[in-house]
């Protein structure tokens, strides 16, 4: 195989992979998962800055489980830490959340009804690329270069068919001549 052939493959895989991602975080999975982004180094070195997160609601929720909290909006963004300890307040759980990376837990204690869910797993530094393919310019650029590449391998295609044609009319050309002159 060419290596022309095998970037195209990797770039086209690479870009419907992308595109999948920012589609599977944007659109609710049933059992409520959730791809979220880790904006800071909080939690490193378990979570490193810039990963993706999978995150699903539980029951319960227990000392060191990782959780993602708070508000998803545009102007707030969720935290992801670890649960540090529980209390009981008024009959209800109480969590003291920490990031791996801070001195001292949490200043605000989260409620049980802030938790977004538990994190099953990330994948590191892929926030990036998602936080990127969000953007208009990375948007565009998922949905253009995959476009230009397909048309230039189109051209590609058309262009030797076109040269294909030439030699074959060429040969048959020179055929009809040589015919010509032996029969003369």
């Amino acid at each position: 195989m060419k290596k022309t052939t095998i970037f195209y493959n990797l770039a086209v895989v690479l870009l419907i992979a992308l595109a999948a991602l920012l589609f599977f975080s944007k659109l609710p999975i049933p059992g409520n998962y959730k791809a979220l982004t880790v904006l800071s180094g909080s939690m490193e070195p378990a979570i490193k800055m810039g990963s993706v997160v999978i995150i699903v609601p539980a029951k319960d929720y227990k000392i060191g489980d990782i959780i993602t909290f708070g508000e998803i909006s545009a102007q707030k963004k969720p935290t992801t830490h670890r649960i540090y300890d529980i209390k009981i307040v008024d009959g209800e759980s109480v969590y003291i959340t920490k990031g791996d990376a801070n001195n001292s837990p949490d200043g605000q204690d989260v409620m049980q009804g802030e938790i977004i869910g538990k994190v099953l797993f990330s994948i590191p530094y892929l926030g990036y690329a998602l936080n990127f393919i969000k953007e208009p310019a990375g948007f565009s650029m998922i949905i253009i270069f995959p476009a230009v590449l397909i048309i230039l391998g189109e051209l590609q295609k058309i262009w030797r068919e076109i040269i294909q044609k030439k030699k074959k009319i060429k040969a048959a050309e020179d055929a009809g001549q040589k015919e010509k002159n032996s029969n003369v």
